[in-house]
């Protein structure tokens, strides 16, 4: 079955499992920048600030991936805005996942319970250190699970960017396949390689998700925190023992 001479294409398979994880890297830090923005917009009180991050959500969330690929690439040309396939892949997959993203923010950011910024207000946090320091840590540990679905799909997703040439993986698989007419070989082999990239990182961002649901710090500076807070319970719980003696 195998006859494709897989040595000759290591090189291109090789770029463009780099290519992708490049797409994936861009896509997945701008979509989670931007889709918290858009988050803390929309839950803001003031309607006017609401209203386009709202907007922005539902938009992006009913319109196919691969049409916001084509007027990146193709349709902003027309408007003399003129984007490499880096660009506007980078950019495609931002505006789409960080429309998804902003709704797991909002709900992470909405599940901590009013009595913890009350708590903070009440001990001179201000709004800001109460979001830094309160807010944040718990809806991240909230929001874990979704993001990390959100990452899988996305290194997936790319793979529509073969519609402009991006050099990714499917778009070498293509030119592979234009080389050699083993379409069916050459498509299981890129299967194959996609499997081997996302399932072991699907099982590593579920066994960081058990780790924080079991507690562990994500930050090392809370680790830090601690680790200090442990060795002074110790300390204080030590002490009756000693003044016993």
């Amino acid at each position: 079955m195998f006859k494709v001479p897989w040595s000759d294409y290591t090189g291109s398979l090789v770029q463009g499992l780099l290519h992708t994880l490049e797409y994936t890297a861009l896509g997945f830090v701008g979509a989670v920048v931007l889709g918290l923005a858009v988050a803390l917009l929309r839950m803001n009180r003031l309607r006017i600030v609401r209203l386009p991050a709202t907007i922005y959500t539902e938009v992006f969330k009913n319109i196919p991936l691969l049409a916001i690929i084509f007027i990146t690439y193709f349709g902003l040309t027309s408007v003399g805005v003129k984007l490499s396939a880096l660009e506007a892949g980078s950019l495609s997959m931002v505006v789409f996942y960080a429309a998804y993203l902003s709704e797991i923010f909002r709900s992470a950011l909405a599940g901590v319970h009013d009595g913890q910024r009350e708590s903070a207000h009440a001990l001179g946090l201000s709004g800001l250190g109460t979001l830094t320091h309160v807010v944040f840590p718990q809806a991240l540990r909230l929001a874990l699970p979704g993001t990390n679905t959100m990452l899988v799909d996305l290194l997936k997703s790319t793979s529509l960017l073969v519609t402009i040439s991006a050099a990714e993986l499917m778009t070498q698989a293509q030119l592979i396949t234009s080389d050699t007419f083993r379409a069916l070989e050459v498509y299981i082999v890129i299967a194959a390689i996609y499997f081997a990239v996302c399932y072991p990182l699907s099982q590593a961002l579920l066994w960081l998700e058990r780790r924080v649901r079991a507690g562990a710090p994500l930050f090392p500076g809370r680790r830090r925190r601690l680790r200090k807070a442990r060795a002074l319970l110790a300390i204080a719980e030590a002490e009756p023992a000693l003044e016993a003696k």
